[in-house]
């Protein structure tokens, strides 16, 4: 039961990231009927806003101690961080803060990308065929990774968590299953976010006069159009968000996998596979089969598994998807007329 609960928890937070990339992918197809093959990349955006910040916060001073020497005869040298010269303690609490704080960073940054390029890129494909808006999206990505390798390199680069949260939680004996459980701070930390994230999403979209009139939008563009509101401002804005979504999953997931140019691209092919078995154009489906696979992937992925089914894991997703294709053409909670014409 524990090695049960264990893999729950594991399925959990990374059907949270699929959940968020999926959630933005759906965003924008509901939205502009865009099918967007550069959204893993904004995830990848996303991640390296937070190592930037990292790197910048972290940027350290060098100076040679004048009394103490080192085995070889030379100064010692002293590394003091900018940040804690400039603001002592806050400092350090920024440098140790970074990953939550570069979230923050992370939203603007992200919206300004997501805008920038709908507007630059994105609606000259409106009513483009699929496979074209998948070729343009696609070539997006691929030059954005470069740029990305180019500064940051090819290597993966490792984030850490706050101090604070670098442990374990006890997660047994919250829910009175003995002191074996345990489940480390930040994987909890970032399904607790992606459920909030999702959250506000939801409300945004369904409590708000914004939203509101967006859902109005996805079913029924020109009658919208008709009113004398301008739809397309508003559906630009929201493929912002989706950027938004994408770029703060990325953020906080650094902590948990380590960034490179290419994580994207890794992410992006699983997201598809959930965005198609939750339902073209279906929010409440995006994040369902996030997390039902997310689930699925990590029992796949457990020892006595693998033996039984050998590399089992590697296509428990993709056999998921084709039987719930065979059995609901639409996905768990597809619209109908989505994909269909």
């Amino acid at each position: 039961m524990d090695a049960i609960f264990l893999q729950i928890l594991n399925g959990l937070d990374k059907g949270g990231a699929y959940a968020l990339i999926a959630l933005g992918l759906t965003l924008a197809f509901g939205t502009l009927g865009v099918v967007n093959f550069a959204h893993g990349a904004l995830f990848m955006l996303g991640a390296f806003v937070a190592v930037a910040f990292n790197r910048i916060i972290s940027y350290q001073q060098i100076v040679l101690d004048p009394v103490n020497k080192t085995a070889w005869g030379t100064p010692v040298e002293i590394r003091t961080s900018y940040a804690e010269t400039l603001f002592g303690d806050f400092g350090l609490f920024l440098i140790d803060y970074s990953v939550p704080i570069s979230v923050l960073i992370a939203i603007p940054v992200m919206l300004l990308i997501g805008i920038a390029m709908e507007r630059g890129l994105i609606r000259h494909f409106y009513n483009r065929p699929h496979a074209d808006q998948i070729l343009v999206t696609f070539g997006l990505a691929i030059v954005l990774e470069e740029i990305v390798k180019h500064y940051f390199g090819a290597n993966p680069i490792p984030q850490s968590a706050p101090s604070i949260f670098s442990g374990s939680a006890n997660v047994g004996l919250w829910l009175g299953l003995g002191e074996n459980v345990v489940y480390p701070w930040w994987r909890l930390i970032y399904f607790g976010f992606s459920a909030i994230v999702i959250f506000m999403v939801f409300a945004f979209l369904k409590f708000t006069t914004f939203g509101m009139v967006v859902r109005a939008g996805m079913y029924d563009r020109d009658t919208v159009g008709l009113l004398g509101i301008n739809i397309q401002k508003r559906f630009t804005i929201i493929f912002g968000l989706a950027a938004v979504v994408a770029g703060v999953a990325g953020a906080m997931y650094t902590p948990i996998f380590p960034p490179d140019y290419n994580i994207g691209m890794q992410f992006l092919v699983l997201s598809f596979v959930v965005v198609v078995v939750g339902g073209m154009g279906s929010l409440g489906g995006a994040v369902a089969a996030g997390f039902l696979l997310g689930i699925l992937q990590s029992f796949a992925s457990m020892n006595e598994v693998k033996q039984i089914f050998p590399g089992i894991d590697q296509i428990i997703i993709y056999l998921v998807a084709v039987i719930i294709l065979l059995t609901m053409p639409r996905g768990l909670l597809g619209r109908k007329g989505m994909m269909e014409d």
